[in-house]
């Protein structure tokens, strides 16, 4: 195992300064920006240097801008003229000052880093007329509108949040909208349906009353150089930071809590190019996903997710450390994870998941120096996955996925239900996996059950021993708050 590299260095590039997307003012068109190196040598996928934007030295302080303790109204006004004063200057930081500041939804521009200072809190509101209009998202995988996410950028270049601060929504309304009832079902046939007969994703109303698509905490659609670096997330109406459709991307050092229904920690989805690292992460679903589009959707945007370093993170609880799946009709590949662990319990640490509607590829994934506590898989592979929608909708359109050069190397389970199992589909087996040096310490019910595989490489598993009688773990979705 290679040891982490993360040489950063300032690079002046003296070229034109022209975004794309949400653009820059005319008059910073000559300024030449300044772009910092990070690098990700050990990975075995030819992982290409990392060019990440350095926002100019301007502030722009929230309190500038009218923003008033308690004033939901004058602060969600604030941000929105701090975002554009900064991105007509050509760049800077939204400043939020130590505080603790209600407001609306957040929505970027280009060139802003949205700071969070030292004991500064931004605190969502939770009233469902402050996310209107809808804006365009992709909600579990199909392109829909939907009311807006808390914080939500679209077809943005060079955009951040950092600083030590917190961001911390209400929940008590979004709550309620955790369970599907008979209106959110039909909603979603409607929506499927959609996506799978070629309705344009901005005929796609999702925002309808009785609908209760909840929204993400930190949705970026579509947008080129993002940073994610030191803040603090406690708490999620849904999948936590979920990054669309997006290239260069660095997600450091962060913490992050929710431990609500469905609440991914990071989902990467048809995001190419990025590096996480350093992050903890304490999830009430998966801690780190990769995803790439559901069905006809990912077919149609033809992006895969690729080209990933995921390094040096802590998971506390989540239902796994990798998930990869089930919506990736897009397509995964070349990513590399290593030396994460989780100090608590998962379900799989690594998990791979798609069903006979998804098609796509999943093809060149390794995983290294990977542990925990307590789970019920080492590693999975499982392409019959369909949740609810086995029953709600029909199958459209048959497309079976393609698996292989899967790796999982040096892991270490002090307990677990099985090591691995493999379940492949007969009409499109998995092929080419190695499972290598996998230590556990109690096994509670078999070593390994595998169908459909062709290529299987088995080295070293080993488990101490086998006791039935110890077998019993939950993760419930609720953790002690943090």
């Amino acid at each position: 195992m290679k040891n982490t590299f993360n040489t950063l260095r300032i690079i002046a590039i003296a070229a034109a300064f022209c975004f794309t997307g949400c653009k820059s003012s005319p008059k910073t068109a000559a300024t030449a920006p300044q772009y910092v190196t990070v690098e990700a040598p050990e990975s075995p996928y030819a992982f290409a240097p990392l060019q990440m934007f350095v926002f100019p030295e301007r502030d722009f302080p929230i309190t500038k801008y009218g923003a008033r303790t308690g004033d939901i109204a004058a602060n969600s006004a604030a941000f929105a003229k701090a975002m554009a004063a900064c991105n007509a200057a050509g760049g800077g930081r939204v400043v939020v000052p130590a505080g603790e500041w209600l407001t609306g939804p957040i929505h970027f521009k280009s060139n802003c880093n949205l700071y969070l200072s030292e004991n500064a809190v931004i605190v969502f509101e939770d009233s469902l007329e402050l996310y209107y209009p809808a804006v365009q998202v992709s909600w579990e995988g199909a392109e829909c509108m939907n009311i807006s996410p808390l914080l939500y950028a679209f077809e943005c270049e060079n955009i951040a949040i950092s600083g030590p601060g917190r961001l911390a929504p209400k929940m008590d309304f979004w709550r309620t909208w955790f369970d599907r009832p008979e209106s959110h079902i039909q909603a979603t046939r409607q929506l499927y349906a959609m996506c799978s007969t070629g309705v344009p994703a901005i005929h796609r109303h999702m925002e309808e009353p009785g609908v209760r698509m909840r929204p993400h905490l930190i949705h970026f659609n579509r947008c080129t150089n993002v940073q994610l670096d030191g803040f603090k997330i406690r708490e999620s109406p849904f999948w936590t930071i979920h990054l669309f459709m997006c290239k260069d991307v660095w997600a450091h050092d962060l913490d992050v809590y929710a431990h609500g229904h469905n609440n991914d920690g990071i989902d990467l989805e048809m995001t190419q190019h990025a590096i996480v690292e350093r992050c903890k992460f304490d999830q009430g679903d998966d801690a780190v996903v990769l995803k790439a589009g559901r069905n006809q959707d990912g077919w149609r945007l033809a992006m895969p997710t690729q080209d990933l370093v995921i390094r040096n993170c802590e998971i506390i609880q989540g239902h796994c450390l990798l998930g990869i799946g089930s919506e990736m009709s897009g397509g995964v590949r070349n990513v590399y994870m290593h030396d994460c662990h989780s100090s608590d319990q998962v379900y799989r640490l690594f998990y791979i998941k798609t069903n006979h509607r998804r098609g796509g590829v999943i093809e060149h994934i390794t995983v290294e120096n990977v542990s925990a506590t307590k789970m019920l898989r080492v590693f999975e592979i499982d392409t019959d996955v369909m949740y609810q929608w086995r029953d709600i909708v029909p199958t459209f359109e048959t497309a079976v996925t393609k698996i292989s050069d899967i790796c999982i190397r040096h892991a270490k389970a002090e307990q677990s239900e099985a090591i691995f199992e493999l379940s492949g589909d007969e009409r499109e087996p998995i092929r080419d996996i190695r499972i290598e040096d996998v230590h556990v310490g109690l096994l509670t019910q078999f070593e390994s059950r595998t169908s459909f595989v062709e290529g299987l490489t088995v080295r070293n598993v080993v488990y101490d021993k086998m006791d039935a009688a110890d077998g019993n773990m939950s993760i419930s979705g609720i953790a002690p708050g943090r």
